[in-house]
């Protein structure tokens, strides 16, 4: 099994034909105006309506207007499907329409629509507690593992030294910066800590979400014992790294203005959907979509 980055035809072909048969699968929370933004990362820069600005490869809409107090006033969607058609073509249905922050029309560069190369939102949200998200990369995974494979005697300890020293970049999918086994790594990190949600904090509604090069572990309840504030979220980081010994990237549980990918959105760099998981025996072949097989 290869893995490659999806091509411009087959990411707007995904979201053409594939992506819409999952909105109803998303989780209820996801909707066109609870999270508080959705945000696009582009394979190529694009333009900005406004000269002078530099072109945007990733980016950020609200999904409200608000006024002055921080209230709610115009919605930037009114249902889904106007999400799907800003992800479908993002410069054609910018929210910000004429702002002179706007992407620019292609139709006055004489080039194509910008390409989302992935899908985010927002963990912040206006209708329910701000989400809790663990997130465990596999390219943690490999460093970590590289670093205790690889001789104290090698001098250079940069990470494409101790990648390549330990032969991660030579194994399958080769190219990347981890292998296989560092991602099926990932999957089972990601159902301990699942369990650790049920287990010691009580927890009745997770997801476990294969993320393309990793997991993501959701702690859904919205009861007030489980509604975790910035300073809890640090002690749960120190819990999951120190006691447990799982390597979470701590920045995205704490931080609250971070994105994570779209349920059912395209990771393009490996092919992959982005897909909800019951078991650490998921195999990540079958998250690559028909339409990108070859």
């Amino acid at each position: 099994m290869s893995w490659r980055q999806a091509t411009r035809e087959e990411i707007y072909r995904y979201y053409a034909e594939v992506f819409p048969s999952y909105v109803d699968e998303l989780p209820s929370f996801i909707t066109a105006t609870g999270p508080k933004q959705y945000a696009l990362a582009f394979r190529e820069p694009h333009p900005v309506r406004k000269d002078g600005v530099p072109d945007k490869d990733f980016i950020r809409r609200d999904t409200w207007q608000t006024n002055t107090s921080g209230e709610r006033t115009t919605a930037a969607f009114q249902e889904f499907d106007d999400v799907l058609e800003f992800i479908r073509h993002p410069a054609r249905n910018d929210p910000l329409g004429r702002s002179n922050f706007a992407l620019a029309d292609p139709d006055l560069l004489d080039k194509p629509d910008p390409c989302p190369d992935a899908v985010y939102y927002a963990l912040d949200h206006w209708e329910r507690p701000w989400v809790l998200l663990v997130d465990i990369d596999a390219k943690d995974i490999a460093r970590n593992r590289a670093a205790d494979t690889v001789s104290e005697d090698v001098d250079d300890r940069d990470d494409d030294t101790l990648l390549n020293a330990a032969g991660i970049l030579n194994a399958a999918p080769k190219g990347y910066p981890y292998a296989f086994e560092d991602i099926e790594r990932a999957i089972e990190y990601g159902f301990e800590v699942r369990d650790i949600f049920e287990d010691d904090f009580n927890a009745e509604e997770t997801m476990v979400v294969y993320s393309g090069q990793g997991v993501h572990v959701y702690l859904l309840d919205t009861d007030p014992a489980h509604r975790y504030d910035a300073k809890s979220r640090e002690v749960l980081n120190d819990l999951l790294q120190d006691t447990y010994k799982i390597p979470i990237d701590p920045v995205v549980t704490a931080d609250r203005r971070r994105v994570a990918r779209l349920p059912y959105s395209l990771h393009a760099d490996v092919c992959s959907i982005v897909t909800p998981i019951e078991s650490p025996n998921f195999d990540v072949r079958s998250a690559t979509p028909e339409v990108l097989q070859s």
